[in-house]
Order: structure tokens, then sequence, then C-alpha cells
């Protein structure tokens, strides 16, 4: 069997990726496999062929941090990437016994077992080639990639293992099938956080966000109430639980924006995933919501920094989309905001001259307060008092292990906030990062 033969695996948006190197390589294995041997005036097109494919595996072992067999890697990657019905049947849900989307992975799967098998040393014999050595047993210079993290980058690795050692067809769909519904598949499920992009057509693209701050709730000091409060209302999300849409509002740097983000960290294995989304890109809230609403993820839309100017009608799109279409709010999806505003919408005392004028002045003003109280959990995190404060630096002093007397350190962080903006968990950290650099 060859290439072609793929039925679910030959999925849109795939030549932009990975079906080009796929089918090339693919080509080439069967030419080389076959019985006639290669002629004279074959092989020099054959080596353009080998040596254009084996730059693009080199290529993709750099920027992902493979090594060992790099052909084995390219197509465990292609497969763990791979959007399709039994893939996305299979994650958070596990293979479904007696299916005929099985039975056409099983089909696509021994196609591509028997390319994972190849033998590299036939290329080698017949098209006398270099590089054979190293795409089997690649060593890295630089183990760390920039399209996954570590952790991701391991797993895809162990898969590899796993996939070679499989005895049959059947071995092999089912250490894959276990990685779908332990991982999940595709974008979604190799990463954690994602931003809104458009390709040339205009079309709405989720692009993951491959580096991300790993701050978790313990590196977090103080505001235990509001921080155990938000993850009351996202374990019961991520459990399937009814949760509410969540907003965080108080002073700044007092840790808004860091407990968001190590909500994502602490519950990214149970299936939660974050979208972030800025104030420009309300008009794609709708398209958005219908690409995460079908897949086997809790996704929490994040927008950081919401509030509005008076003169700014964006948040009542905002406020119907939240709550108040037609449409049922998807049980998979919530807003989680953060604001420096308790109401999000700049208020001034001139509008209460302006209201004068107006026959309904209640309603006006109910109007532009109604969008936070869409939001069912409304968390405040303010300045914390002196000796909150005080407690603050000192865990911070001891987590880097800092020396200082007690009282020299306290006095150099009164002196800190007083130039650096107040008393907040961020001037604490700045002032922790001074003494730590002298």
């Amino acid at each position: 069997m060859q290439y072609q033969d793929l039925i679910l695996y030959r999925f849109p948006g795939e030549d932009r990726r990975h079906m080009s190197l796929l089918r090339e390589f693919a080509e080439l294995i069967v030419r080389c496999s076959a019985d006639e041997p290669v002629s004279v005036e074959e092989q020099q097109t054959l080596r353009t062929v080998y040596y254009r494919c084996a730059g693009r595996l080199f290529e993709i072992a750099s920027s992902h941090g493979f090594s060992g067999n790099l052909w084995q890697a390219y197509l465990t990657l292609f497969l763990v990437d791979a959007e399709n019905a039994y893939s996305i049947s299979c994650e958070k849900r596990g293979e479904r016994a007696n299916s005929s989307v099985n039975d056409l992975a099983r089909h696509d799967l021994s196609v591509i077992k028997e390319l994972f098998d190849f033998d590299l040393e036939i290329l080698s014999r017949e098209l006398a080639v270099d590089g054979i050595a190293e795409l089997r047993a690649f060593q890295s210079a630089d183990e760390n990639g920039f399209v996954f993290n570590r952790r991701i980058r391991d797993r895809i690795q162990e898969l590899a293992g796993e996939l070679a050692q499989a005895k049959d067809v059947a071995d092999f769909q089912k250490a894959l099938s276990v990685f779908y519904e332990q991982f999940g598949v595709g974008t979604f499920g190799l990463h954690k956080a994602f931003r809104l992009s458009h390709d040339e057509a205009g079309a709405l693209m989720v692009q993951p966000i491959t580096r991300i701050a790993h701050v978790s709730l313990s590196d977090l000091v103080g505001y235990e109430k509001a921080k155990q409060k938000l993850i009351e209302n996202t374990e019961a999300f991520v459990k399937g639980l009814p949760a509410n849409n969540c907003i965080l509002y108080g002073d700044a740097g007092t840790g808004k924006s860091s407990s968001i983000k190590a909500i994502l960290h602490q519950y990214y294995d149970q299936g939660l995933r974050m979208v972030e989304l800025y104030k420009h890109q309300f008009q794609d809230l709708n398209p958005l919501i219908g690409m995460l609403k079908n897949r086997n993820y809790r996704f929490i839309i994040y927008m950081d920094d919401l509030s509005f100017e008076a003169f700014e009608t964006e948040y009542k799109y905002l406020k119907a989309l939240i709550e108040g279409g037609l449409e049922k709010k998807p049980e998979n999806i919530l807003i989680y905001a953060t604001s420096n505003r308790r109401h999000l919408i700049r208020e001034n005392f001139s509008d209460r001259d302006e209201q004068d004028d107006d026959i309904h002045r209640n309603a006006t003003v109910q109007e532009k307060l109604s969008l936070v109280s869409r939001f069912g959990v409304s968390i405040y995190f303010g300045a914390p008092e002196p000796q909150e404060y005080d407690n603050i630096v000192l865990a911070l002093a001891e987590r880097s292990a800092l020396t200082l007397p007690r009282e020299e350190l306290l006095a150099g962080a009164r002196q800190w906030e007083l130039a650096h903006g107040g008393r907040s968990g961020r001037t604490a950290v700045q002032y922790i990062t001074y003494l730590s650099a002298k």
C-alpha cells in the first residue's frame, strides 16, 4: 500500500504543514522498495528528492527538539497533529469498539506503519546518499525546540518509541489511541494557550502560544481567599459542573493576570485550554466559539486588562455574546477577564450632567453596569496592607535565598514601594529581583 491509499489521515489544510514531505518521502520509499532496481537515469532525480526531504527532516528536528530516528519522529508528529474523525473521537473519550471509524483508521495506520518500519539503510544502498546514519540516530545539539515545551516534545518522542516497538497494526493503533485519549490531538491537544489571527483569505486562525510564563498558584504570595474563589470556579468548570464567567478586578500589580496564568498551568492536564482575546477582536468571538464548542476540552477565553472608555460601544457586543443570544452558551467555554475597573466602563462626574437630560436616567446607568453583571464571579484584588506587603517581601526573599537581616530587608522594601508606585505584589517582586541581581 502507498501514501495515496490514506482515507482519514488526508485532512484539510494538510499541504501547508506535513503532507508534501510525507508524499515525497513515501514515494521515494516505495520506489526504492520495489523489486526493480533503481536505474542510473533515475538515481540522480531520486537523490535530489532525498536530499530535499532529509533537509526538511533535519529542520523539523531542530525546531521541535527531536532526536533519534527522525523519519519516525516526523511520522509521529504527523499522527498526533492529524485532526480527523478518528483522532477527535478518541481525545478524552478513548477508542470506541466496533466502530466504522476505527476500521477506517486501521486501514490508514497499516499504510503508515509500513512507512514507519522502513529501513532507511535501503536508501543508502539504492541511492548512495549521505546522512542516513544521522537520520536514523540524530543527536540534537539543542534539545529545547521552540515549537513545543519539553514535556510535550518528550511525550511525542516516547510515543515514537512505542510505535516503533508495535508488533502489528493493532498494537500500533492502540498506542496511538491511548495518546489521543490522554493528551489530545492537533493544535488544541499539543498546546496550552492560543491567540487569534487571520490567514491571507481573512479566515480566522487559532495560533498556539509556544512561550508561556509557567506560574503556579503557590508562587503567588497572599490573596488566599481570592485565589480560592478562582480555584473553586475553575475546578467546577474542568469537572463539567456549572461554573460562571469570572472577572478579576482591583489595583494594578496585585496578581490578577498571574493568577489566571497559574490556573492554566495547574489544570492543563485536566483538559483546560486558554485563548487570549483582545478588545479589537470581539467581532471574532462568534466564529471562535464555533471552533471551540464541539471539542473535548474546556476553554477559557481570556481578556486581560479589559476596560472601555465612555465613547467605546464594543461592550454592548460583548454583553450580548456572553449571555443573552438565542444560541445556548457552550458548556465547555467560559470568559475570564481582568480589569483595574470594577464596572469595566469608565465613568466621569460629567456623566451626571449629561444624565440630567436623560429621561430614563436609571436605565442608562444600568446599561453601563450590566456588562459586569454578566460575570457571575467577581474577585477583588486590592493593594496589600503594610503587614501583608511585608509578608510578601519576606516570602519572596526566602525563595530567592536572600540573607539580608529582616529589618534591613523590610526597610528597603518600604523605600522601594514609595519610589515605584506603591505597595503591590509586583513592586515586591521587582524589589527582590533588584536585590538578587546585586
